[in-house]
């Protein structure tokens, strides 16, 4: 998902700001004190507290969430970092009456009170429970502010009628999730034991280490191409029987990460591909943030594998946003979507009571609640709530297989020496190494197995959640493994752009400051990036390491810090790339032809197709169409080539910048006439096809061509990957729909009403209609040239044997030819 700067819906007057004064009125009341105090030590505390805290702390991420924009502060995020609990001492304070009441001086001892309870507080316990303490004055806050000594149009204009509501809503949270005797923890947490609901906790898991597929992809491979066959055969109108199974194309579809904007494109995107023929004939989708969402709903039973009905439960679902409390709640609190939606969370809590969680876990709750319940909110299943369920689908061949992507950022600069003294040093060695090392790692998820190309190893899905040491699983107490991971969880996970670092975030308002003037500024945060790329304001979400000590099993490559780690940190795949495309070229997978549905907000400035460049360097890989993405603009990014520069000075820099400039108007590409391929005005189309080589280089700082396609011989003269690049840009056959204009296709725009989905899918439908012909053509060609390599090997090996009998002498003889008559 990319960032974008957050726009305030019309309309909301209720400002986090106000939320800020109510919930911070007290930090922690002689209420809250006794809770604490009250329970055992060790895990048993952790447990509760947690439990305590987790419907209050709902409560304030759904503030958060909906509430906050460009001009707000969130409440404070120190405890997620270790800092101090004391910085919302500075509460609004709010007069219970005219004049100044006696009970101000014993809320000042409570505000004492509170504060010497905390820091006992966090001595034993993690910052999780820290905020789980002090969220739990949020009811109480709210509770006792005495609205009536207001004017009665302040609580009008200020507070909704619904939060009035709120600390009944929360108290009830409380109690379900208490893990007291008949609460529904309780009962989730007994169901969670059963064989019958979760039967892979009777299973041991194992880490796989291998650069190999695992072998039930293999063999969905093996059944899927026979569906593909036939598909092919229909697509480009063949006769079944003329298909052999060896010419069908490998066809890879993804779509890039931008929220319910890429949800909605997406799925249009996905429906006009299935109208055409096409979508049967693909083998693997991949999916970066709103589409891993789009890939979840797909293989639910809420849209039960067809686009149409996802269309009608996305119209059905997106006019709420995911974080109005009073549906929110509802919803956390009425059966049966209380223990639908409240399953996964009740397991973590009580399965891994160490584990770290935070706001990302909270987000991927609210999106369930609104996207994972169907219409009507009494039909949920909990298959759904797996991703190893999905295997159902695709053990048989006759869906695609889903790939789910996140992240990880491997940041071992403190390690290596302090980020200062690296850009001072004269050792070019370790300067280098520092720029190495800090990199994101890819994690991809599929209903088989979660796997990592950097570790080379991976472990089942259905394990995922699980502690492991030394390769294996630890089960618990009583023999058994927890549950499978829950998809609310994951799918926060796979969409939680908001961990981006801050240099991610400085990319959001960067040209605005430029075009205001203030270069100097730019350029001084721009030398301190180094810095930037370290500091997450908000914590990603995690899961336990599942390579913990396994340092000798696995590649030298690994950074070592991956060994030490007890549990992974994983964000939004979009801060690396936001298109899932390096999943896609992994060895084994043999993919022939990429479609890929770009939504990503800024879609030229990021270019991610032109990304994929120096992964496929890197990993050796042949075939990738170097050079494929938008056309660079007359203006270089100077920042980027500094950084590329590595220079030392102002001067130094400059004469390395002019260097680039000349190198760049010198590349192969462009002497190949690959820019005025493009379309009017430097500019891609609607879809732009690239195809690859795997031909050698004769010269190991010369790139391989790539070609833009326009015609079919390009393809036929090739032998490496096709790319087929549809973006989602506007299209004159759509009216009042501008991806870079219009406000509901916001990255941070969580409502969309039925006639704006409609619009959405329209302009993603209008978009694949242009370039629909070129796409066939596409698949024909690179069929054609399949076939045609398959016809030369069988010939060449008929020629090998019959050059082996003539040189044996059994040419000839009567039974030992062909066909055992004198013509073989």
């Amino acid at each position: 998902m990319v960032l974008t700067r957050p726009r305030l819906r019309s309309g909301m007057h209720y400002r986090s700001s106000t939320y800020h004064a109510c919930a911070s009125r007290r930090i922690l009341t002689a209420r809250a004190h006794s809770r604490l105090s009250s329970y055992a030590p060790g895990v048993v505390m952790k447990r509760n507290v947690a439990h305590l805290g987790i419907g209050a702390t709902i409560v304030g991420s759904l503030f958060y969430i909906l509430y906050s924009d460009g001009n707000a502060e969130p409440l404070s995020a120190t405890p997620l970092h270790n800092g101090s609990s004391e910085t919302s001492a500075a509460a609004v304070h709010v007069k219970r009456g005219a004049g100044n009441e006696p009970g101000t001086q014993d809320e000042g001892n409570e505000r004492g009170i509170a504060m010497e309870t905390t820091r006992e507080a966090a001595k034993s316990a993690q910052a999780w429970d820290i905020v789980m303490a002090q969220s739990a004055l949020a009811r109480d806050s709210i509770a006792n502010i005495e609205w009536p000594s207001f004017p009665d149009n302040i609580p009008e204009f200020l507070v909704p009628e619904w939060a009035r509501l709120l600390p009944g809503h929360v108290s009830k949270l409380q109690r379900e999730i208490s893990m007291e005797p008949d609460s529904l923890a309780q009962e989730v947490w007994e169901e969670s034991e059963h064989p019958g609901l979760n039967p892979e906790i009777l299973w041991s898991a194992a880490v796989r280490v291998s650069n190999d597929l695992c072998d039930e992809e293999k063999s969905f491979l093996r059944k899927r191409r026979e569906f593909t066959r036939a598909a092919l055969a229909k697509y480009l109108d063949l006769p079944d029987g003329e298909v052999h199974p060896d010419d069908v194309p490998i066809i890879a579809m993804c779509g890039s990460g931008g929220g319910l904007r890429a949800l909605v494109a997406g799925t249009g995107s996905y429906l006009a591909a299935t109208e055409a023929g096409l979508f049967d004939c693909v083998t693997y989708t991949a999916g970066v943030s709103g589409n891993c969402w789009l890939q979840s709903l797909y293989y639910s039973s809420l849209a039960g594998q067809k686009f149409e009905k996802l269309v009608d439960h996305l119209k059905a679902r997106l006019g709420v946003h995911i974080a109005f409390p009073p549906t929110a709640l509802n919803l956390l609190n009425t059966a049966p979507t209380n223990k639908y939606l409240l399953r996964g969370l009740v397991e973590q809590l009580n399965g891994d009571p160490d584990g770290e969680r935070g706001l990302v876990d909270i987000y991927g709750l609210l999106l369930a609640a609104r996207l994972l319940v169907p219409r009507g909110e009494l039909d949920v299943r909990d298959v759904d709530l797996k991703v190893s369920s999905q295997r159902a689908h695709v053990d048989t061949g006759l869906a695609p297989m889903p790939i789910y992507t996140a992240v990880r950022h491997e940041i071992p600069l403190d390690a290596i020496a302090d980020t200062e003294t690296l850009s001072h040093t004269s050792s070019d060695g370790i300067k280098e190494r520092a720029k190495r090392e800090a990199w994101f790692q890819w994690f991809e998820f599929s209903p088989y197995e979660m796997w990592c190309e950097e570790l080379e190893a991976g472990i089942p899905t259905w394990a995922v959640g699980r502690q492991f040491q030394d390769g294996k699983n630890i089960l618990r107490e009583n023999g058994l493994g927890l549950p499978e991971r829950k998809l609310p969880s994951l799918m926060g996970i796979w969409g939680s752009a908001f961990c981006a670092t801050l240099s991610h975030y400085y990319k959001e308002v960067r040209p605005v400051l430029s075009g205001m003037g203030f270069g100097g500024l730019d350029r001084m945060i721009g030398e301190r990036n180094n810095d930037l790329i370290k500091i997450h304001p908000i914590n990603p979400a995690s899961i336990p390491n599942y390579v913990l000590g396994m340092k000798d099993q696995l590649p030298s490559t690994c950074p070592g810090s991956i060994f030490k780690a007890t549990r992974l940190q994983l964000m939004d795949a979009g801060m690396s790339n936001n298109l899932p495309i390096y999943p896609l070229l992994r060895p084994g997978r043999n993919v022939d032809i990429v479609i890929a549905f770009d939504a990503s907000a800024n879609i030229k400035t990021e270019n991610w197709l032109s990304q994929v460049d120096g992964y496929a360097r890197q990993r050796g890989i042949k075939g990738w169409p170097i050079g494929a993405g938008w056309p660079k603009h007359s203006v270089p990014d100077n920042t980027a080539q500094l950084e590329a520069a590595q220079a030392s000075s102002s001067r130094e820099a400059a004469e390395k910048l002019e260097q680039a400039r000349d190198d760049d108007k010198t590349q192969p590409n462009a002497k190949e006439g690959i820019e005025q391929k493009r379309g009017a005005g430097g500019d891609l189309g609607y879809c732009a096809v690239w195809a690859g080589t795997t031909e050698e280089r004769r010269d190991a700082d010369e790139p391989p061509r790539s070609t833009m396609v326009e015609e079919d011989k390009d393809l036929m003269g090739s032998d490496g990957i096709a790319v087929v690049y549809f973006p989602f840009i506007p299209n004159e056959k759509v009216a009042d729909v501008d991806p870079n204009t219009s406000d509901f296709l916001s990255t941070w725009n969580f409502v969309y009403t039925a006639e704006q989905i409609d619009k959405s899918i329209s302009l993603a439908r209008a978009n694949f209609e242009e370039g629909r012909e070129k796409t066939r053509r596409t698949v024909r060609a690179v069929y054609e040239r399949k076939k045609r390599a398959r016809e030369e090997k069988e010939l060449s090996e008929k020629r090998v044997r019959w050059r082996t009998r003539v040189r044996l002498g059994t040419w000839g003889r009567k039974g030992e030819g062909d066909h055992g008559d004198h013509f073989s």
